[in-house]
């Protein structure tokens, strides 16, 4: 069945698409910037990567959740092989999303430190971890997110492809819908 380009997505995955895409672009910022700030700030920062970490790890179950459940209130996909590709993308982020999540939660923990989300510790269920495996897990963190980035890149960059380039009407069905007045 081709893709209709008017066909809309339902109000409540728009919604946890853009909170989804607007916390990743949060949490890769903060990561990449907070050594450039003086303590308090650098701090702050951390402590709402965490705390915003958690909340992304909620947000994207839901997500999971409402994709699974909503199978027949998404507009239907063809089957071209540039339509496969991009179906392909979407499962490729969810995972790294997925992955990312308790790579978070290992990095602080196997440095030897409890997570700090929303004012309550949440100490190591691990016990003491050697330094080597907290640059370890560390490391995998970052490599992963800069995975997510790219993709989430070349995501976007279809969008505007297809909306400035195609003209198709595709990311008008992921965008919320203009207020009538």
């Amino acid at each position: 069945m081709p893709l209709s380009a008017t066909a809309r997505y339902d109000a409540t995955t728009i919604l946890l698409h853009w909170l989804t895409a607007a916390l990743v672009i949060f949490q890769f910022a903060s990561a990449e910037l907070w050594d450039f700030f003086p303590r308090p700030e650098r701090h702050f920062l951390i402590d709402s990567h965490m705390s915003l970490g958690v909340l992304l790890t909620l947000i994207l179950a839901v997500r999971i959740f409402w994709r699974l459940s909503a199978g027949a209130r998404l507009p239907a996909a063809s089957a071209s092989l540039l339509d496969r590709g991009a179906k392909a993308l979407h499962h490729l982020l969810y995972a790294l999303l997925v992955i990312q999540m308790p790579l978070g939660f290992f990095t602080r923990w196997t440095d030897n430190h409890p997570l700090f989300v929303f004012g309550i510790l949440i100490p190591s269920p691990l016990g003491p971890c050697a330094k080597a495996t907290g640059r370890f897990i560390d490391q995998l963190h970052d490599i992963n997110a800069w995975v997510i980035m790219g993709l989430a890149g070349v995501h976007a960059a279809a969008a505007l492809i297809h909306h400035y380039g195609l003209h198709d009407q595709i990311l008008a069905r992921m965008l919320p819908r203009p207020r009538r007045t």
